[in-house]
């Protein structure tokens, strides 16, 4: 619900309230991602009732999940896109963490741990789903130019798989990133904070997006939720590199989410 604005709301005014709004809902669109990095933040270390930090996580993500979809505010299409995040994001978690190559690891001991991975690592890569799909509702989110779907799935494959192959025939991120770049160029996202359209280019978007999710990687290896190999002895920020990695994950993420019936209706496919 949009509150009225006086006569007298114009100029600066007028821009301290929608970037006001612009908050709240950027707050509102965070819920499940909040929520779930709250519990990470809160949760001793150790058990809590006998329960495992990371069998009780999973607890807590799964019965956030319930409320919000009782609550009405996710719908069971969404819940489905989430599910296939939660999926494609462990996935990617068993390959990073095998004995192989393991990029990272989980340390502390789980019940609901599958080929070393605790269950409720999907839900990291959920929340960044979630995010989306929340902020397309509230700030009613239009794409102009978007590039043509089965393009823009190209790419997506493309960083998804560069996330397994690289190990094996070289890193080709920036080449991918480039394709995007490219891809995305003249696309914007049209959104409303409050009474007033605001226009950004799609790319900020995704290295914005990018950029938080690396603070927050940050903040959780920090607590020791998972550990890179340098961060074994004693806490090290997280390489800034990571940051291009989880930006390319978010348009990967953000390809899935347009395609929920609801949201395609308001992409605009460049035609020339």
């Amino acid at each position: 619900m949009q509150p009225a604005l006086r006569p007298a709301t114009t100029g600066w005014r007028l821009g301290v309230l929608e970037f006001l709004y612009f908050g709240i809902k950027e707050a509102r669109a965070c819920l499940f991602a909040g929520l779930f990095f709250a519990g990470v933040f809160l949760m001793p270390r150790g058990e809590t009732l006998g329960i495992p930090r990371y069998d009780l996580l999973l607890i807590y993500a799964l019965a956030i999940q319930v409320w919000m979809l009782w609550a009405r505010l996710e719908t069971v299409d969404e819940l489905k896109a989430i599910c296939l995040f939660h999926v494609v994001g462990f996935a990617l978690e068993v390959f990073k963490t095998s004995r192989g190559m393991p990029s990272w690891t989980y340390p502390d001991f789980a019940y609901t741990k599958l080929f070393g991975v605790p269950l409720f690592s999907g839900f990291m890569y959920a929340a960044v789903g979630s995010y989306i799909i929340q902020a397309w509702r509230l700030f009613q989110l239009r794409v102009r130019h978007h590039p043509p779907f089965w393009m823009s799935w190209l790419v997506a494959l493309a960083i998804y798989a560069n996330f397994f192959t690289h190990h094996y025939i070289g890193d080709y991120r920036w080449f991918i990133t480039a394709c995007a770049v490219g891809l995305y160029a003249r696309t914007m996202v049209i959104f409303r904070p409050l009474h007033e359209d605001r226009r950004m280019p799609l790319l900020v978007a995704f290295v914005l997006i990018g950029f938080f999710l690396w603070l927050a990687e940050n903040i959780s290896t920090f607590f020791k939720l998972w550990a890179y190999p340098n961060q074994l002895g004693a806490w090290s920020a997280v390489h800034l590199g990571k940051w291009s990695s989880w930006s390319l994950l978010v348009i990967m993420t953000f390809t899935i989410v347009i395609n929920l019936k609801h949201i395609k209706s308001h992409v605009h496919v460049a035609r020339d």
